[in-house]
């Protein structure tokens, strides 16, 4: 995860994000190490975001550099509040679909 202020404006633009000091981007991939596989493969994936007030659907975009491919979210935060995030996910090629979530706390950023 990073705030998109970290992007510079030419990437945020070229990937359709919007900068912000309220702003982050999720970044995921998924491989499989027991293959030996060091760039992320593709998969379907859905997920949601939520804090006490706000929740919303996460809208996935696929990148693809080179043979590694993953997923970023762009969302919204209030200052210091807890985050939750719920995804779940089928990599390519597997019959099985996985499911991670966790909490962070985000800051808003100072340019």
């Amino acid at each position: 995860m990073v705030y998109t202020t970290f992007l510079s404006a030419d990437i945020a633009a070229q990937y359709g994000i919007t900068r912000g000091d309220d702003k982050a981007i999720l970044t995921l991939s998924v491989r499989d190490a027991d293959a030996g596989e060091t760039a992320g493969r593709p998969m379907s994936i859905k997920g949601r975001t939520w804090d006490f007030i706000h929740g919303k659907e996460l809208s996935f975009k696929e990148i693809r550099e080179g043979r590694a491919t993953y997923y970023i979210a762009d969302f919204e935060f209030i200052n210091s509040e807890w985050r939750f995030f719920e995804f779940s996910f089928q990599p390519e090629g597997s019959d099985k679909t996985y499911t991670y979530d966790f909490k962070t706390q985000l800051w808003n950023q100072d340019r």
